[in-house]
């Protein structure tokens, strides 16, 4: 398949691996991207130092196009930036943050730029701002999401007709049929988080990878609403956070009750009740674990599958 995503990236299959914090490391990146995807490691659970040596290993287990993934309001941004140039990375996924700040920077140094939103504002003011591709988050997506709450089922078609550079869909997408659904609504490809958080290579704890394939429709909910919107497995934290924010918590209290290195603590150190477990609504529909590669090629049969399966229906 040839499109303007796997154009942009040089890609096989416009299936994109998101930049997960603890999961996204460069064994699974790696593997993403040697399956025909574009795999991603994940900056925003890193120091500097560690994520030269992720995209060192990177490059050594691949040579196939990977990206980063920057969220841009982290701590040591400016020396992340350094580094990615520095190693040559070729393609940047920023998230998070004002695409105006490091955009122009990214693109001087010969960099493929593309950038996360939730809204129509936000991908008119990256595509503003001269990035190549938007990837337009939906609600149901894990980790952090938009403060107006749009389904992807909403906003991919929303975003689609309001830009004229590349739209990757995100947000509760982790099968061929909702890759089809995608890009029917308008989508130039996907990016895919859950399903790819419990492969195999993925560095998230193995705790975390077993709560996912064992979660049930309703198991998460989208918290944190008063600081950065992130959708939580159920456990004892999130229960917290919920019943905090039931009783009009203040940001200060919500800050306090997150402390510091909540995330590592349940997704990458394996602490299923105290732990800040980010994954998103299609973790009801992952039962197993297995290999990077096998996920990304059931994902684009069944795409094939069901695509000739519409262009067989009579109307």
């Amino acid at each position: 398949m040839s499109n303007r995503i796997t154009e942009l990236f040089n890609i096989k299959y416009p299936i994109v691996q998101a930049g997960m914090v603890w999961c996204s490391g460069w064994r699974l990146a790696s593997a993403v991207s040697n399956a025909g995807g574009l795999g991603i490691i994940g900056a925003g659970s890193m120091y500097p130092a560690v994520l030269r040596k992720h995209i060192q290993k990177c490059k050594l287990a691949t040579e196939r196009p990977f990206a980063v993934n920057v969220p841009l309001l982290y701590p040591d941004v400016q020396e992340i930036m350094k580094i990615i140039v520095e190693e040559k990375v070729r393609i940047v996924f920023t998230s998070a943050g004002n695409p105006a700040t490091w955009t122009e920077y990214l693109k001087k140094n010969g960099i493929t730029v593309a950038h996360v939103i939730a809204n129509s504002k936000f991908a008119l003011k990256a595509e503003a701002c001269g990035v190549d591709a938007v990837v337009a988050e939906g609600f149901e997506a894990g980790g952090h999401n938009g403060r107006e709450e749009t389904t992807t089922m909403c906003l991919v078609p929303m975003i689609c007709d309001r830009v004229k550079i590349p739209v990757i869909a995100a947000g509760g997408i982790g099968s061929g049929r909702a890759m089809l659904a995608a890009m029917a609504l308008g989508a130039d490809a996907v990016q895919i988080g859950s399903a790819f958080a419990v492969a195999e290579e993925s560095s998230a704890h193995p705790n975390f990878k077993n709560s996912i394939v064992g979660a049930a429709e309703g198991d998460t909910r989208l918290r944190m609403k008063k600081l950065v919107p992130v959708r939580l497995l159920k456990n004892e934290f999130a229960d917290a956070v919920g019943q905090a924010e039931a009783q009009g918590a203040s940001t200060e209290v919500l800050v306090q009750l997150l402390g510091r290195a909540r995330a590592k603590l349940g997704m990458f150190e394996g602490d299923m009740e105290q732990g800040e477990l980010e994954i998103g609504q299609v973790s009801a529909m992952l039962d197993q674990i297995r290999p990077a590669a096998e996920i990304l090629s059931a994902i684009w049969k069944e795409f094939l599958t069901e695509k000739e399966r519409i262009s067989e229906m009579r109307f």
